[in-house]
């Protein structure tokens, strides 16, 4: 029998047309309910621990070999997870992600018949305060931008990834899809695949489109040399040394270099710089809908949270602006 974790996290892959990265992201927060109650409830030993939940392999027909226990979810053994998790330091956003993903793998069992009522509806997400998201000012743009090492093949690649990202507000699952075929140099556009695997298209500039250019004319991607071995993949746009398409934990340990050698290191991540860019069209008149539509959000209510960000950089531009010198007590 088809282990019922495995057909759910199917079931968003497939019907769903959930990414791979989500997928597997959902199959961690499953294994990390298995595992609580495999470890903490049933006490098992190591030696007789039951498969991991597969999400991009062939599953073991066997029900109980890689499946959660669904007989020990009750109300009381869930919040022994919650406090499980506040004991292990896990913060509250991933609680209330985790929580989200088991509550939509418990309405899977009841729509399927398999249990007769999702427990999870009984338990209440942590409150989250509203997050502003980190943005960079230009100044640390370009201290970003002048890390990579342009006149190596790789540098040039890194440099253009940078200049898209800033040009376009791109996702780094986005970034890594791109196909030749996505970007159009005469009419300075690229056609993304977001969230959800919906198409939009979007402008980039004239300077991005120029990188992109120069980057898939290299008179090295052809080549095996300095590191890195000769293009295999003539449909994406960026390659890793291996010659095949790069993968976003390849970005994310790039951007992570150079951040700790610009000095920028510490929560700033490839996607503030999509939060930066955002930040910029704002504060420099584009409309919220128009950055709602560039970014590919859903909703509206997500976009405005750049009003936030913007608000809180001006308002530190004027006060260390304001002449305090002069200031009097009413």
């Amino acid at each position: 029998m088809v282990p019922k974790a495995y057909k759910f996290l199917e079931h968003i892959r497939v019907v769903k047309n959930f990414s791979l990265h989500t997928v597997r992201n959902y199959a961690i927060d499953l294994n990390d309910l298995k595992s609580f109650l495999e470890q903490e409830i049933l006490k098992l030993p190591p030696e007789k621990m039951p498969a991991k939940i597969s999400y991009d392999s062939a599953y073991v027909e066997d029900d109980a070999n890689d499946q959660i226990p669904l007989d020990l979810i009750q109300k009381s053994t869930l919040r022994l997870y919650l406090t499980f998790l506040k004991q292990r330091g896990v913060q509250k956003r991933s609680v209330v992600r985790r929580l989200s993903s088991l509550r939509s793998f418990f309405s899977f069992c009841v729509r399927n018949g398999w249990i007769a009522k999702n427990p999870f509806l009984e338990i209440e997400s942590p409150k989250l305060g509203k997050r502003i998201p980190l943005s960079l000012n230009y100044s640390q743009v370009q201290t970003l931008f002048d890390e990579p090492d342009t006149g190596t093949y790789l540098g040039f690649r890194d440099r253009t990834i940078m200049e898209l990202f800033y040009s376009s507000g791109l996702r780094v699952s986005e970034l890594v899809e791109l196909n030749r075929s996505d970007f159009d140099p005469k009419s300075l556009l690229v056609r993304l695949r977001g969230k959800g695997k919906k198409e939009r298209i979007v402008p980039i500039t004239k300077n991005a489109s120029d990188w992109i250019l120069a980057y898939l004319e290299h008179s090295e991607r052809h080549k095996d040399m300095d590191g890195h071995l000769a293009e295999t993949d003539a449909n994406a746009i960026f390659l890793n040394r291996l010659g095949t398409r790069l993968t976003t934990r390849s970005v994310d340990r790039k951007f992570d270099k150079y951040l700790l050698s610009s000095g920028l290191a510490g929560k700033i991540t490839p996607h503030t710089i999509r939060h930066t860019i955002a930040t910029h069209w704002l504060e420099n008149g584009m409309d919220l809908k128009t950055i709602q539509t560039l970014l590919g959000h859903s909703c509206l209510a997500t976009t405005t949270i750049y009003t936030h960000v913007s608000t809180k950089l001006k308002k530190d531009v004027y006060d260390k602006a304001h002449p305090h010198g002069f200031n009097q007590e009413p």
